[in-house]
């Protein structure tokens, strides 16, 4: 078995001699600043679908439930109580004397305009899974609304507590999207003052955060994101303390960062999946429309290599579009592919490509990781060649048609419901590539059946179905290590969702 080394994970000694003194400017400027290797397309939460907007979202943004990290319980955040009238109908009480950023009270109008705007079709919103269970949403009177569902949705509380964040309706319906995502508004702990695509986004504490939030008041003057594409400058600038806190660290430099009394490292596994998508279905002449093919390339992937070699910190090798822990994520008939070289040359033989053929992997993350995919794909044949882009460019390409095999990583919005990952990509949406009928009439009954029983039994058959067919290569979890200087008290999750407003200075 191969050992993935990789080329570029060692700190000069040079270096760590040189940033031996703590950095205080965050804690003396009240400031915390984070960077991170991406940024939203669109800091509206609903029209964009990568970590950093989730942060931001939590930061700016509340929610109807909150679910407690510690109990896994939900409690009351905008709403104060709910109940199922029945399987399709469910009616919420919502919290009075709560305020936007902007100073315009919260009420039922708001939850109403939020869901039935992003639920229609000119809403664009980007992942339409996290939303198109509900059909429309009904205002009752100032304090009370009823979400009518489309069909029985066992996960909506898991929903309501994640990616669905509130919108001021006036607000929003005077600006739109485009003045929305320039200058947005929320309700939650901290409000953005400045939005600088390619650059970053600065937020500042919401004075008058309601207190009787679940999430209590942040301790944190200001927040700073910065988005640094290059790995080495977002490590040089945490040591010389123009940043305080970034994640994604590579495991060896993890190590390194270790020995420098300024720092803290924390690391472990996350709800993120790493998968290769086999995306070439729409097209004939593709070799991916050969199942040997993809299951010669599932062969031909080294999970353990990438989990231990590479991302390290608790990650382990994974075999289907699911995360363990969440619900339906059964996967006792999931075929395990293991790493078999000989085996992949032989099925790509069988299929008609002995001397193997070239394609593309695209990739928008984690360059090293792809390149070790590459040079496994490469050893039996399969000359891959690497075109690496922005999360946008890559989503872009993938709705087109126009890619064949695609490195991304999937964190279900720290959802804890298979529904969050398998349905994304496998139930007729905009991202299900193959459009496999079985599949996506099993995931439907798993999806809204109230009997947990037949729930699980759907998920397992489609998660079989989905492995046997090979229309993914499942990689591995990803494991987290976050550095941060010394002064900062900061509590790392395993739903990989930062809560800055937690955070304080010691």
């Amino acid at each position: 078995m191969p050992l993935y080394r990789p080329l570029r994970y060692a700190i000069s000694a040079a270096l760590l001699g040189g940033l031996a003194s703590p950095a205080l400017a965050g804690k003396a400027n009240d400031t915390l600043v984070y960077a991170s290797d991406s940024e939203p397309e669109n800091v509206s939460p609903y029209h964009n679908n990568v970590r950093e907007g989730v942060i931001l979202a939590h930061l700016a943004w509340d929610t109807l439930i909150y679910r407690n990290p510690a109990t896994q319980e939900h409690e009351p955040r905008l709403a104060t109580r709910w109940e199922w009238v029945d399987d399709t109908t469910l009616e919420l009480e919502l919290r009075q004397g709560v305020n936007f950023h902007n100073g315009e009270a919260f009420d039922a109008d708001d939850v109403a305009f939020t869901f039935n705007y992003a639920v229609s079709p000119e809403s664009r919103v980007v992942t339409r899974q996290n939303v198109d269970w509900i059909e429309r949403v009904e205002k009752l009177d100032d304090h009370r609304v009823r979400i009518h569902l489309k069909e029985p949705f066992p996960a909506a509380l898991e929903y309501l507590s994640g990616p669905m964040p509130i919108y001021p309706s006036d607000y929003f319906q005077e600006v739109g999207l485009e003045g929305f995502s320039r200058q947005p508004v929320g309700t939650g702990p901290y409000r953005i003052t400045a939005v600088r695509p390619g650059d970053g986004v600065s937020l500042t504490r919401f004075e008058e955060y309601f207190e009787e939030s679940p999430i209590g008041q942040p301790q944190i003057a200001n927040i700073e994101f910065k988005a640094i594409a290059d790995e080495d400058s977002r490590m040089a600038q945490l040591m010389s303390g123009q940043v305080d806190w970034i994640w994604r660290v590579p495991a060896d430099q993890a190590e390194s960062l270790q020995q420098m009394p300024q720092l803290t490292v924390l690391g472990d596994e996350t709800m993120r999946v790493g998968y290769v998508g086999l995306d070439a279905a729409s097209r004939e002449d593709s070799p991916l429309n050969d199942l040997r093919v993809r299951r010669a390339i599932n062969h031909a992937l080294n999970r353990e290599g990438l989990a231990n070699d590479l991302v390290r910190g608790g990650s382990q090798p994974l075999y289907a579009p699911c995360f363990p822990t969440q619900f339906g994520c059964e996967t006792q008939d999931v075929i395990e592919y293991d790493y078999d070289p000989d085996k992949a040359r032989a099925l790509l033989a069988e299929a008609g490509y002995a001397d193997g053929f070239e394609i593309d992997l695209h990739a928008y993350r984690e360059r090293d990781y792809a390149e070790a995919m590459i040079g496994d794909l490469r050893a039996v044949g399969i000359n891959a060649n690497l075109s690496f882009m922005t999360a946008p460019a890559l989503l872009e390409l993938q709705r087109s048609g126009r890619t064949d095999m695609a490195f991304k990583a999937w964190g279900s919005f720290s959802i804890n419901d298979v529904s969050a990952f398998t349905g994304v990509f496998f139930n007729g949406g905009v991202d299900d590539l193959w459009q496999d009928p079985q599949v996506q009439e099993w995931l439907s009954v798993a999806d809204n059946s109230v009997d947990p029983d037949v729930r699980l039994e759907h998920y397992r058959r489609a998660l079989t179905r989905i492995s046997e067919q090979a229309y993914w290569a499942p990689l591995f979890s990803y494991s987290s290590y976050y550095a941060h200087t010394a002064d900062l008290d900061f509590t790392a999750y395993p739903d990989e969702l930062p809560r800055f407003y937690e955070a304080s200075w010691k």
